[in-house]
Formats: C-alpha cells, structure tokens, sequence
C-alpha cells in the first residue's frame, strides 16, 4: 500500500470515528450541572452557555446543549412570528436571573461569580 493510500485511510477513519467522539445532548445535560457547580461553564446574556477556561469536556458540554438550544429559539421565533435574537435575548436574561450564587456568568466580556 502507498503512502498516500495509507494517508488517505486514516484521515477516513478519524473522520468516520467523529460522529462518535462527539458528546449526546443526554450526556450533556447529565454533566451540566456538576461543569457550573465546578465554574467549568457559564451562562451568557445572549441565551448560550460558554466554557469559562479551556477544558475540553465543557468545551463539548456547551457544543451539545447550545446546538439544542439553538434549535429550541429558531422553533419559538417561528412559533411566534419574532426574530430569534429576541428569543436569544430574553432566554439569556432568564437564565442569567436563574443562575445561582456561585456560579458563573458573562456580563460584558468578564466572567463574574454570581
């Protein structure tokens, strides 16, 4: 077997193994939690979560459930004949009020221990 040929079979078999690398919404929703009890993730004003450092689990944690919440405000601004950055907007207010003390969550461009 070429080089090339062999090149060509791993890059295939990384990208078919993505899919499967990739965290579900089920086991996102299982870590949220304990990832904002443990200041790993936050909640921001625009109605989406973001890790507050680098790790890579909360990375994938924020990935999962923004990508489900996206969905969820495009299905409201549809419902209700708004734009989804309204809907983005007042979610994000209603999870910042939500989240509790200790937490974390964005206000400007720092994050802020609630």
């Amino acid at each position: 077997m070429t080089l090339f040929a062999r090149f060509s079979a791993l890059i295939l078999a990384f990208c078919l193994a993505l899919p499967a690398m990739a965290m579900s919404l089920d086991e996102a929703k299982n870590a949220l939690e304990s990832a904002k009890s443990q200041g790993l993730v936050g909640e921001t004003p625009a109605g989406y979560l973001a890790a507050v450092g680098s790790d890579q689990k909360a990375k994938e944690i924020v990935s999962a459930i923004n990508d489900a919440r996206r969905e969820a405000y495009k299905e409201i601004a549809a419902k209700h004949g708004i734009a989804v950055t309204k809907v983005e907007t007042v979610a994000g207010q209603k999870a910042v009020d939500k989240t509790p003390a200790g937490q974390f969550i964005l206000v400007g461009e720092r994050w802020l221990k609630k």
